[in-house]
């Protein structure tokens, strides 16, 4: 960075950068930025190149691109009728999406954020396009080959996106850089939730209308085309003056080697693989097989909108207390594995006091009658779903905070990301096949169950023993082709959390 100069004009100095002093900067002195507008505040707004910022524009692109897609996903059948094309085509997102989201970090650290986050959005687009196609030809062809394009299009999106999320921040706070994303990543399913609502208010047939389908593919591409406004990775600047850490310059060959290098120097993160399996295990199960199987169309989308609705504050409950200072890291981690496995008792015991009411064979049957919202029986179940997005926000918030406490190296964090991404689609791709093969619904609840708890045990090792109360800026540049001198932060080095 470049010297502070004697002299200052509208905040220049006269080595031409500016003299940024933000809120909470009086501690430490003036953090010095380059000239130009990516750096200059605008009033309570951070600047533009700042890790707010640019997790501020990933969250959108993501509100409108995968958070529509759970919004569809969410009535049910992708709000067809006879969930079994969307089975199928859910199974070849998710297959596609598991063997390049592993390798996605790669891809990610080669090509940029910008190209990485924008070709994953043209997916979702393409995606939801199928299926206002299939309301008019029932080519069910066409439907899977957009669920195997997108999941070639999803690995990139969501790899280069946790790669942000968990690399941008501070270490004191990631917790709440997750929640932020996590929050607004769901309200885009919440408000997408609301376009079937009020095509479909009316209504209690079993499919949704060419309306609802249209709104969802005008969102998406807006959410494609804005990934073009995020700055490169190496122009982002915290708070504190430091800078995120990467590879100046990365080839095929660097990015190839350095998937290898993750799991040499990060052996444990293997024993987060089964949670990583089991984290969206459960979607096929609670949008087909209870949101889609036991309610009307109207009463589906009402059902979709808490779900995502619950989200929002799991994000916010769990992200805010994982970075809670006066605890210490490692402590606040075998704290977060006891409030797991509590909930995950507490809320899967519900559900299954729930599923014992309904079969697979009683709700597929010509006469049965679907529950709607003025049905005497339906806050239960209401409640239970409630639940059911909250925990699942509650697990993803946990399971990238974990990953973030153990580097801060964005390079190794993206291969992360993958790792997760990956892993995670594999699981969902066997979920929704068992599924479209009509396995029992209870059998299907008890696999849920099962992953979750034994997940949580088979991770407990890593959770309990190996998270650091914090990682030395030495051993993040080990994996990475830049010097403390290019990263480091201006200020006095203890630890500033960033606020947006």
């Amino acid at each position: 960075m470049a010297a502070v100069g004697e002299e200052k004009s509208d905040g220049l100095t006269s080595s031409g950068v500016h003299d940024y002093n933000g809120p909470g900067d009086a501690e430490t002195g003036p953090v010095i930025l380059p000239a130009g507008w990516k750096f200059k505040k605008y009033g309570f707004l951070p600047h533009y190149a700042s890790p707010p910022f640019q997790l501020g524009l990933v969250a959108v692109v993501c509100f409108l691109c995968p958070g529509m897609f759970n919004a569809v996903n969410g009535l049910g059948g992708a709000g067809q009728l006879n969930a079994k094309t969307s089975d199928n085509s859910n199974t070849a997102v998710y297959s596609t999406f598991s063997v390049v989201g592993f390798f996605a970090g790669t891809f990610a650290n080669r090509l940029g954020i910008k190209l990485t986050l924008s070709l994953g959005g043209f997916g979702y687009f393409l995606y939801i396009a199928s299926y206002l196609c299939y309301n008019h030809t029932a080519n069910e062809g066409f439907v899977i080959f957009a669920g195997a394009l997108l999941g070639v299009c999803a690995g990139l999106l969501w790899t280069a996106q946790g790669a942000i999320m968990m690399s941008y921040p501070s270490e004191g706070s990631k917790g709440r850089y997750i929640s932020w994303f996590w929050m607004v990543f769901n309200l885009g399913a919440v408000i997408g939730a609301l376009i079937p609502l009020g095509e479909n208010i009316h209504s209690k047939a079993g499919n949704v209308n060419d309306g609802t389908y249209i709104g969802f593919m005008v969102l998406t591409f807006l959410g494609a085309a804005l990934a073009w406004c995020l700055v490169d990775a190496q122009k982002v600047i915290r708070k504190d003056g430091s800078h995120v850490i990467l590879m100046k310059h990365p080839s095929w060959r660097s990015e190839f080697l350095g998937l290898y290098e993750t799991f040499i120097t990060d052996t444990w993160i293997v024993l987060l693989f089964p949670m990583f399996f089991a984290s969206n295990w459960f979607y096929a199960y609670q949008f087909n097989d209870v949101n889609g199987a036991r309610f009307n169309i109207r009463t589906r989308a009402l059902n979709n909108i808490l779900y995502w609705t619950s989200q929002i504050i799991g994000a916010y409950a769990f992200g805010y207390a994982l970075d809670f200072g006066k605890v210490s890291r490692s402590m606040r981690a075998k704290g977060l594995w006891v409030v797991l496995a509590i909930i995950t008792m507490a809320i899967w015991g519900g559900g299954y006091a729930w599923q014992k009411k309904y079969t697979r064979a009683q709700t597929s049957a010509v006469d049965y009658v679907t529950m709607d919202w003025t049905d005497s029986g339906y806050v239960g179940p209401m409640f239970l779903y409630m639940f059911y997005g909250f925990y699942d926000a509650a697990w993803q918030t946990s399971v990238y905070w974990i990953m973030g406490a153990l580097t801060n190296n964005g390079r190794k964090l993206a291969n992360f990301a993958g790792f997760y991404k990956g892993i995670q689609s594999a699981g969902e791709a066997v979920a929704f096949r068992i599924d479209a093969l009509k396995a029992p619904f209870m059998n299907e609840f008890a696999s849920n169950w099962g992953l979750l708890m034994g997940s949580l045990l088979i991770a407990a090792p890593l959770i309990w023993l190996k998270v650091p109360d914090t990682v030395p800026l030495e051993e993040d540049l080990k994996f990475s082709d830049e010097t403390i001198e290019e990263v480091a932060p201006t200020h006095a080095p203890h630890e500033i959390n960033e606020k947006a």
